[in-house]
């Protein structure tokens, strides 16, 4: 899967897990696109055709609500849920785990978002 994470998820050990998975990553940084708005963001994903990986839920919600609600089409949006609680939150491991669960189940990404938390 083509993934583009998200400036405040991009962490060089989740890179290295979806890398090993079979993913091509890009990062916000490999973009140039650091210190950029989401809706920058969302914008280079599609742009590039990628999903896009987040913590940024809420913003990511009202974008792909918009993008929809216009018509529009993106490549789909994987949101992680932070309940800042390290023994809740989700870690690297998981959130390569819950891709390979939300890819093997055949569920629709393109013009979705899918929170990750739910397919752990």
């Amino acid at each position: 899967m083509n993934l583009y994470l998200d400036e405040d998820i991009g962490s060089a050990l989740l890179v290295r897990l979806l890398r090993r998975e079979g993913h091509d990553v890009v990062t916000s940084a490999d973009a140039g696109m650091n210190g950029k708005e989401d809706a920058e963001h969302f914008t280079e994903a599609i742009v590039r055709g990628r999903t896009i990986l987040t913590y940024n839920h809420d913003d990511f919600e009202d974008l792909d609500i918009l993008i929809r609600t216009s018509k529009g089409h993106h490549p789909g949006v994987f949101a992680v849920r932070r309940d800042n609680d390290k023994s809740r939150d989700m870690k690297e491991h998981d959130i390569v785990r819950a891709i390979r669960n939300l890819e093997a189940s055949g569920v629709p990404i393109p013009d979705e978002l899918h929170i990750l938390n739910h397919w752990r």
